[in-house]
């Protein structure tokens, strides 16, 4: 009985003593740490390695066989195509929804809300490039919801990541729509929530939906799968809620 007990322990420890590569878009960067260090009290011995980027970019890297075994994607439509191309071996499941708001540096009455783009002292406003960011898009959608999109997009400055965004709301611009949680960046616990910034009203834009997909190459990696699960899970799930997303 000992000796199919130790059995057991070895076995376990060998499954689960490898590597798994995570590919992940820019705006999870922030989470991705803690969940990183949730995952490793219950596999210790797994090594999490994150590729960070673009999805577009990432998606892109797969398709030319890059050796990813999971995506944590910015929205649903990169991991859709992959599963429809056999890249993927699970359908995508949404893990988080993220949400925006605004940011500024400059003394700024937040309270009035979208409205306060209009103002003549706003003379730029940041927010991501609505073509290949999906908090762009959701940042322009926004605008036209309040009837505004018209009087202000003159104004508009489009920053290419989230991070330059984020720069462009402090240093470059009056104001910027960033994604929430951006703000949970070091070098932002600084800034006040009322005072440097505030959500921008749910009602205004279609709910982010972020999408995880299990890839081909982690299919026989059982410590991939087992990420996979996690970052389903509820421990997971607070920690996104952490980091100022929604969860499904």
């Amino acid at each position: 009985m000992k000796k199919r007990f130790l059995l057991f322990i070895l076995l376990s420890t060998s499954l689960y003593a490898g590597k798994i590569r995570v590919a992940i878009s820019a705006n999870v960067s922030y989470a991705i740490d803690d969940l990183k260090k949730e995952f490793n009290k219950l596999y210790p011995n797994t090594k999490v390695e994150v590729i960070l980027g673009g999805t577009g970019k990432l998606v892109a890297q797969i398709k030319h066989k890059a050796p990813y075994d999971i995506l944590l994607s910015a929205n649903m439509e990169y991991p859709k195509s992959l599963y429809e191309t056999g890249e993927a071996i699970t359908r995508p499941i949404v893990y988080a929804q993220g949400s925006l708001v605004y940011l500024s540096n400059k003394e700024i009455d937040l309270s009035k809300g979208i409205s306060i783009l209009e103002s003549k002292n706003i003379k730029k406003i940041a927010i991501a490039n609505p073509k290949t960011a999906p908090y762009g898009e959701a940042s322009i959608e926004a605008l036209k919801s309040a009837n505004i999109y018209e009087k202000v997009k003159s104004k508009l400055v489009y920053g290419e990541s989230i991070s330059q965004t984020v720069i462009y709301s402090i240093r470059a611009t009056d104001i910027g729509i960033i994604a929430k949680s951006a703000l949970f960046s070091p070098k932002l616990s600084h800034l006040k929530k009322g005072k440097n910034w505030i959500d921008v009203d749910s009602k205004l834009y279609t709910p982010i939906d972020q999408g995880v997909i299990l890839l081909k190459h982690g299919k026989n990696n059982l410590e991939a799968s087992a990420f996979y699960t996690f970052l389903l899970g509820q421990k997971a799930k607070s920690i996104f809620e952490k980091f100022g997303y929604r969860v499904p």
